[in-house]
């Protein structure tokens, strides 16, 4: 009985930590760029991004995210920018890309093509492209991915460019000085 008790009691002690340990999504707030996504966390810093750093840096994303559902993947390049203008980096000095492969690439279409693959569902990344794409951020589709999904250059979301692979855009992505964040 009282090994029981004891158990309980350390489950419960241990949920009470757990649950203090972690602050969650109420550390997050809108960046300096972007408003509406790409929430960051204000975080006091011992490793320093130095005062003339030039960001040119190249993601990669695969994953489709569930229909109705923004991609994470491109959440990530708002929270990048966001979280480097809000720590001083100049926004000019910020050059980033996407390469899209895999079934991700329907992320990048429009409504008609998505639609008639989702259920009618209208592409709930649009406003997150156009924002980004506003911004100078590249998004390259892998030109393979799409002809094997029979999406067309005509399907793509605007801004959105082809290229041959995936493979393709990032060689020449590194040839053109971008580095791949593994993330």
């Amino acid at each position: 009985m009282y090994a029981s008790s004891a158990k309980l009691f350390l489950l419960f002690l241990i949920s009470l930590y757990a649950h203090s340990a972690y602050a969650g999504s109420e550390v997050l707030s809108s960046g300096p760029v972007f408003k509406k996504f790409g929430k960051i966390a204000a975080v006091d810093t011992s490793f320093n991004i130095p005062k003339d750093m030039k960001f040119k840096v190249a993601f990669d994303m695969s994953k489709a995210a569930e229909v109705g559902e923004p991609n994470r993947n491109l959440n990530t390049l708002g929270r990048f920018i966001n979280m480097h203008v809000a720590s001083g980096v100049e926004l000019e000095n910020i050059t980033l890309a996407m390469v899209v492969h895999g079934k991700a690439v329907a992320d990048l279409a429009n409504d008609d093509f998505y639609g008639k693959r989702n259920d009618g569902a209208n592409n709930s990344n649009k406003s997150m492209v156009a924002s980004l794409t506003k911004q100078g951020v590249k998004i390259i589709i892998c030109g393979q991915s799409a002809a094997y999904y029979d999406l067309k250059q005509s399907d793509l979301l605007p801004n959105v460019d082809m290229a041959l692979s995936a493979m393709t855009a990032h060689a020449i992505l590194v040839q053109q000085g971008f580095s791949l964040n593994p993330f």
